[in-house]
Parts: structure tokens; sequence; C-alpha cells
């Protein structure tokens, strides 16, 4: 038996697979995609993600190569307001394909077995014992139906926002309200880049700009569901030039790929594990892509988890291991959790966009401020 069992292979999951296998655990990491593959997201590492991953001894990284973003530029109905991080603090642009493959190369080179292509259905419960306990998970291969159990010590579910784990344990769902739907894609021939991202808020949606090099940017629209029939690059295209900020910059934009849709996005999650199964990423609760730091939050939380798996395997007690869990977490991300929720509100509402936009036209050093703590730069 293997000693753990990984489901999802993104930034979260490899990376928690990464720091088992470098302390000899015997890992197994499964994905549902056949790598490399595309993801949609918005392509960037804010400061603090960027400090993470120099902390770790990873090798050499695509990122310290990737395009450097010196800060955000944040636009509202009223107000437009350039923060920059400071010093030589950036963030870094750089596509979720090759980012992902490197990580995921990191995690096989430390020693961890992988296998793609593989989808897992249910976790295996266990309930001869004094308290349920997940030993493994039930999943199908690719090119058959037959399902296999694929049994684990632990599991650690990094399986993204639709987690078939957390959703089959009853630990995470999509609550009711905000529901907004994400519509990405790549554009060429955009006039005015720079070397910042962009948000531009509006009320219930916004869009989202990352330069990824001279001639390339990631487009993200977030923002209602869609009338039904209604072709997502329309949505996109509609989305953009009914904007100010942005209709005659994509004029003559060229878009270079499909739109991917994802949605709805927010994820709620009760706990962060049961008893036998930890969990990381966006399985862990998921609240918004605006501020940019969703992939520092989800690779902190992973290497959060595997430190308790580590302690779980040392000690024999994974009972308590979802307990630490949530504590590290509480300390290490409470706050910024907090703070990501307080923005997806203010976002819901139309009102409160137009209030917050005219303070900051009057105050725009408190954007500043929100942008640099938002990138781990403050």
């Amino acid at each position: 038996m293997i000693d753990v069992l990984v489901v999802g292979a993104g930034p979260a999951g490899s990376l928690a697979a990464w720091r088992l296998a470098s302390h000899g655990v015997r890992v197994m990491l499964v994905d549902r995609e056949q790598f490399p593959r595309h993801k949609l997201c918005g392509d960037t590492l804010n400061p603090g993600a960027v400090a993470l991953l120099r902390s770790l001894p990873l090798g050499d990284s695509p990122v310290e190569h990737s395009l450097p973003l010196a800060g955000m530029l944040v636009t509202g109905p009223h107000a437009r307001v350039e923060a920059r991080y400071g010093g030589d603090i950036s963030g870094r642009a750089i596509e979720r394909r090759i980012f992902d493959k490197w990580l995921l190369s990191r995690a096989i080179a430390a020693g961890v077995q992988f296998e793609d292509r593989v989808t897992v259905k249910l976790p295996i419960t266990d309930s001869s014992g004094a308290e349920p306990r997940v030993r493994g998970v039930k999943a199908t291969l690719h090119g058959s139906r037959r399902e296999v159990e694929m049994s684990a010590r632990l599991t650690l579910a990094a399986d993204g926002r639709s987690s078939a784990i957390a959703r089959a344990l009853g630990l995470a769902w999509h609550p009711k309200a905000p529901r907004r739907w994400a519509f990405g894609t790549y554009a060429s021939g955009v006039t005015d880049t720079h070397d910042l991202g962009e948000m531009h808020v509006r009320g219930r949606k916004y869009i989202g700009v990352a330069p990824l090099s001279s001639d390339l940017c990631n487009v993200c629209v977030v923002t209602g569901r869609p009338a039904s029939g209604r072709a997502a690059l329309d949505v996109v295209k509609s989305e953009l030039q009914a904007d100010p900020e942005l209709r005659q910059r994509f004029a003559r934009a060229r878009f270079e790929a499909p739109v991917t849709v994802l949605g709805p996005l927010a994820v709620r999650a009760r706990a962060c594990g049961l008893n036998g199964v930890l969990l990381a990423g966006d399985a862990a609760g998921f609240v918004d892509p605006m501020t940019g730091d969703g992939l520092h939050l989800a690779m902190k939380g992973a290497l959060l988890a595997a430190d308790e798996i580590l302690a779980a395997l040392q000690s024999g007690d994974s009972q308590s291991a979802v307990r630490r869990l949530e504590s590290a977490r509480a300390r290490a991300i409470g706050q910024k959790l907090r703070f990501n929720r307080l923005l997806r509100r203010l976002v819901e509402a139309p009102a409160a966009v137009g209030a917050a936009s005219w303070a900051a036209r009057v105050a725009p050093s408190a954007v500043r401020w929100a942008v640099r703590y938002a990138g781990d730069a403050a």
C-alpha cells in the first residue's frame, strides 16, 4: 500500500506531493486530465507566490524567465489607479500549462509516481472502527469503464473546485450566492499594454487582463451566467465592447484560443478534511480570483496539508490532523481569506462598487495599499 494518494496534479497537488516525496513518503499522484493541459486561470503569480517558490529547493524555474509584473492597474466606474509593489518586488505572468507542467516534473523527480487520465469517483470509507476513515478512492482509468480501488494510508484531495472527494463527503459545495462564471481566453493586438496586471471592477462583474508577452494577453471576464445558447466568445466580446476602459484597446484584438468557461466559481468548505483525508487548494474552499492571490493561497495551503500528513504518518494519529490543519490554515491564511471575502461582497453590490470607486478617486493610496496587501507585498 502507498503512504499517500494525492488526487489532482495542479499546483497544490504537485507541490504537496513534492514535499511528501522529498521526505521519503511513498506518493501516488493522479489527475483526470492528460498533461500538459490548458487551465483557465489569470496566468499570474503574485509576489507572495514568487517568494514562496524561491524559498523552496525546486531547481531551475520557468517562473524566473517569465514576464515580471510590477503591480496592478485597478479601475472602477469613477477611478483609475496604478498600484506598484515598489522596489524590486514583482509578480510574474506565466501560462498555467507551463507552470503546472514544471511543478509536476519536480514532484516526479522527487520520486512521486504519477498517473494521468484517472477519474476519481468516490472515496473509500471504512466504517469498521470507532470513527469512519477514508482509506483511498474508487476511480476509473482512461479507456476503461471498470472501477478500480486505489488504497492509501492517507489521501490528499487537491482535485479543484468540483472535488469529487470533498463533495462526496459533504465537505464542500457551491453557495447560492454569489454565482459568477469566468470566461477566459488569449488575445493579441491589444494596445496600451504595460508591465502591470489589470483588474477592471464593475457592478457584479470584473475583467482581468494580464500581459504574457509583448503581443499576447490573458483576458478573463467574470460575470453572471450568460443566457442559454449564447456563445462564450460573444460574452467576452460584448463585455469588452461595452467597457469604456477597454473598448478602444481591444478594437483590433485577435482572439487566439477558444474561450474556456468555468463556474459557478465560489466554493465553501465546512472543514478541511475528515479522518484519513485532507483537502488542499480549491477543494478546501475558493473565494474568487479577483485579488490575484489564488495560486499563492492554494500552494501555501497545500504545504500546510503536506506537513500535517507528515506528522500523522510519523505519529500514527490521523484523527487530529484535520484539527491541526484547521489551526495552521487560520494562522497562515485566515486573515487573507477574510480580506478576499470582503472584496467579493463589495463586488456583489453595484452601489458599493460605485461608492468605493469614488473613494478611490479621492484617496488612491487606499487602493495601492490593498493591491500591495493582496499581492503580499505590503
